[in-house]
């Protein structure tokens, strides 16, 4: 098969979008949207039935350009999600890969680091199960786990063999370069970064925290730990700002997704990488000449097997 024409370019220009990082590290977490662009139990109303239907429109587009990304074998695409606890990563990972072919995407989740991780740097763990060409890789969490939990909770450095242990502050800062540049590399190389912060208000949080203590079936979701997480929450979002700013360029953007109606949010999220995958140029690998003639061949030598001839 002929390679398939589509935009060659290691720097494919983000999608507008009023949830777009700049580039210039201008981004204020505390001006940051954490809803839809809607007040009033009615609207809100009118809202959610918009968001579902925009999102089963998207999903129907992204079905179709997934089928073309993975017989094009040319590109892979990398999500990336992050946010604090109960922003609703997994139900929104869920919503927007529902429908698309199992075989062309993957999902992985990091937790505390094993270790192994710990016996490496920190980008390896992440870096040995990027998607391949033709497919989707989601990182529910990622190597910016390294620049948040860490960085609200430095102690943990301790642990992680670092010889010559510098400041906290140099650490960040090698670490934000490590990323540009393993991003950077990535989308020289035909991955397509995306990164997507879900941002959940505080409040927001409390409620969905409420939600699975009081519903059974969600009572396997809360932990502990959640809670005293959220008594940093300040130094989050201090984090969070820095890591935004550091790290959101052209080749790998962030998406700062209002979080508090997950209707919307997921609906955000699919229309981006709806719109990144049709900026691709995407089309099906043509037949080489020679091919095509031998395609009549072999549809004529199966055709006489079926007795059509």
């Amino acid at each position: 098969m002929r390679a398939p024409s589509t935009i060659v370019s290691d720097m494919l220009t983000p999608i507008p979008s009023p949830y777009l990082v700049p580039f210039d590290g201008t981004f204020r977490v505390a001006d940051a949207p954490t809803a839809p662009p809607l007040d009033g139990a009615a609207a809100q109303s009118v809202a959610k039935e918009t968001s579902k239907k925009g999102l089963q429109k998207e999903l129907k587009r992204l079905r179709e350009l997934q089928r073309v990304l993975y017989a094009g074998d040319h590109h892979a695409i990398l999500c990336v999600f992050q946010a604090m606890d109960a922003a609703g990563k997994d139900g929104t990972i869920r919503a927007v890969l529902s429908g698309v072919d199992p075989a062309g995407c993957q999902v992985m989740s990091f937790k505390k680091p094993s270790a192994e991780d710990l016996d490496h740097d920190f980008l390896w763990r992440t870096a040995r199960v990027l998607p391949e060409r033709g497919r989707i890789g989601i990182f529910n969490r990622s190597y910016y786990e390294e620049v948040l939990v860490v960085r609200v909770h430095p102690e943990l450095l301790e642990g992680q063999k670092i010889p010559a242990l510098p400041p906290a502050k140099e650490v960040w800062r090698g670490r934000y370069t490590s990323i540009r540049d393993h991003e950077a590399h990535l989308a020289r190389n035909g991955v397509v970064v995306l990164k997507f912060w879900l941002n959940v208000s505080k409040d927001e949080q409390a409620r969905r925290f409420l939600d699975r203590l009081d519903e059974p079936t969600s009572n396997w979701k809360f932990e502990t730990g959640d809670l005293r997480e959220r008594q940093h929450w300040d130094k989050y979002m201090h984090a969070y700002e820095a890591m935004l700013n550091e790290t959101s360029r052209e080749c790998a953007p962030w998406y700062a997704i209002p979080a508090d109606d997950k209707h919307y949010m997921r609906w955000q999220v699919a229309r981006v990488l709806r719109k990144t995958l049709e900026g691709l140029g995407l089309v099906y690998p043509e037949p080489e000449p020679g091919e095509i003639r031998e395609f009549a061949q072999y549809r004529a030598q199966l055709r006489a097997e079926l007795g059509l001839e």
